[in-house]
């Protein structure tokens, strides 16, 4: 089997890279153009397999995909501008990038005399703004619910929209011409390497720097965290699903069902990191974000039986142990 990971260089792309290398016999083709990821020594430690081949390019480019295999079978694309930071600084690069990423690999499979089977990578961002515009949403939230921009001028909602439109784009290419797609909602997946622009990361690094006092934005809001060799497992579980093949086109939820509030995390790595701060500095979170996301998972537990192994506490350890041997100093 030859399978395709764009944007192998990222978090997801690079975790999922090291987990098909161990756990199949694939062949793997990576592509990444490090707009955010970067060629350290755990990538390079990848890409020296000899099962891997990476291809180095900008696939905004339409004539990049011609670059690529044709004999592919699975296609991860996981390529993406993703963080809030750059919602907020760079939304006009978050649309053009993500959405035009995504409409040249759709072209590139449509050429193909053998279509490979799809996995696009989606987010609860999709869906996030139904909360806020009718201030009502299923919870636990199935995959079914409506996807909601409410505020086109908050730039926050850039990447949603990107997300949005590209779920229909894959459903719709995918029945047009004839080839399996899952569409998947990642919920928050945490672990090393993740940089250095989420909740779990932003902590690690002021543990490290042992920053006091400590803010917390939106205190009371909740989430679920899912450690990224879970994520993906799961990936990997739907992709090699003949249930799947089953159902051409299918969108799921990956994510935990342990709720906890923003305070609530922070307290648990101070006690994982055994450090805790004088005193915390309570603030209200940006514009735009949720009180409260709980995703409904029994979806891909029925259709492939995945379900998580690392605990939050467990998770939490691994993730801060990389951070403190990877601080971010060394990034920038």
């Amino acid at each position: 089997m030859k399978i395709l990971i764009t944007g192998g260089a990222g978090f997801i792309g690079f975790h999922l890279t090291r987990h098909l290398l161990e756990n199949s016999n694939a062949k793997l083709v990576i592509t990444d153009n490090f707009f955010r990821g970067k060629m350290d020594e755990e990538l390079k430690g990848l890409i020296d397999n000899p099962r891997v081949t990476f291809i180095q390019g900008d696939l905004t480019d339409p004539a990049f995909p011609a670059l690529l295999p044709t004999d592919t079978d699975h296609v991860y694309h996981l390529a993406a501008v993703n963080g809030t930071k750059n919602f907020y600084n760079i939304p006009d690069e978050v649309m053009r990038i993500n959405t035009l990423t995504l409409t040249n690999i759709l072209s590139w499979i449509t050429k193909l005399s053998k279509k490979p089977k799809l996995c696009f990578t989606s987010s609860n961002e999709a869906y996030a703004g139904a909360l806020e515009a009718f201030g009502v949403l299923p919870i636990p939230t199935p995959e079914n619910v409506p996807l909601v921009i409410s505020d086109t001028y908050n730039p926050r909602w850039t990447y949603a929209a990107t997300k949005l439109i590209g779920e229909l784009f894959v459903i719709h290419y995918a029945k047009r011409y004839d080839f399996p797609a899952i569409i998947v909602r990642p919920h928050n997946f945490y672990g090393p390497r993740a940089g250095y622009d989420h909740v779990i990361p932003e902590f690690s690094q002021r543990i490290i720097d042992r920053v006091d006092p400590f803010a917390i934005y939106g205190p009371n809001e909740t989430r679920t965290f899912c450690y990224i060799t879970d994520a993906v497992r799961a990936m990997q579980m739907l992709m090699d699903s003949t249930t799947t093949d089953s159902h051409p086109i299918e969108t799921l939820h990956i994510g935990n069902t342990d709720e906890i509030t923003m305070r609530e995390l922070a307290e648990k790595m101070f006690d994982i990191t055994g450090w805790k701060p004088t005193q915390l500095e309570i603030k209200d979170s940006p514009a735009g974000s949720v009180m409260r996301r709980l995703a409904d998972i029994s979806k891909i537990k029925r259709m492939v039986g995945w379900k998580t192994e690392i605990s939050l506490e467990e998770g939490l350890r691994r993730t801060y142990e990389w951070y403190l041997k990877h601080p971010k100093t060394e990034h920038v």
